[in-house]
């Protein structure tokens, strides 16, 4: 391992354990739900993916720990290895599938060099999920209903729009300031949006990833972008 990949493995270590130490602090000596606490976690992890593009982090090495990630979700399920994260016999994957997400995208767009879709499908899930639940649990007055789960127009709106931003922002940047980029955020919007209140047992943070990532690569590939 060369002394820059060391380098920029000790940026994302150190970010990722910073996070989960203040998401433990936040648990142990305040009284703020225990949702909120798993949702700081949720978006303060999720942006590793621009720490990984920033710092060129190999594939390998993402992958890789995006793997130990995932072990270390499955047993936390069982453990109490990250109260502030997942709490014992909690009936979601969303932990896991997170994980198993950052890998997957990794190896995918690091390998066609085109890294902007795995932030774009990471940081969607990041930013809109996590926006979408919160605003959902204190502004969501308008319900409706899926299956057995609850949802609220308040929580889908912000998912949609905070999508829309964060596509149109990755783009504007990469790709410039073109109406196809404008109109492709506007499609992986709608699509997260629906995908995210389709979800269930938490895997929607697998779908909404790698479906908003893969529609937007797709969907540029056919514009010629």
């Amino acid at each position: 391992m060369t002394d820059t990949v060391g380098w920029s493995l000790a940026i994302v270590t150190a970010w990722l354990g910073t996070i989960v130490l203040v998401a433990e602090w936040l648990k142990r000596t305040t009284n703020l739900d225990a949702e909120l606490v798993r949702k700081v976690v949720h978006i303060g992890v999720g942006n590793v993916i621009l720490l990984a593009w920033w710092l060129q982090i190999p594939a390998w090495v993402g992958v890789t720990a995006a793997i130990v990630a995932s072990l270390i979700a499955i047993l936390s399920y069982r453990v109490p290895i990250l109260p502030s994260v997942n709490s014992i016999g909690r009936q979601s994957w969303g932990t896991f599938f997170y994980a198993v997400s950052i890998g997957v995208l990794i190896a995918i767009f690091w390998g066609l060099n085109r890294q902007e879709y795995a932030a774009i499908g990471i940081l969607i899930m990041t930013w809109g999920d996590g926006l979408a639940a919160l605003v959902g649990q204190r502004f969501g007055y308008h319900r409706y209903q899926l299956w057995d789960m609850q949802k609220s127009w308040e929580g889908s709106a912000t998912m949609m729009l905070v999508s829309f931003v964060v596509t149109g922002l990755i783009l504007l940047a990469e790709q410039g300031n073109l109406w196809q980029n404008w109109a492709i955020a506007g499609t992986i919007a709608v699509v997260a949006t629906i995908l995210e209140a389709f979800s269930k047992f938490g895997i929607d943070n697998l779908t909404v990833p790698l479906g908003s990532a893969i529609l937007g690569f797709w969907f540029s590939h056919l514009v010629g972008l």
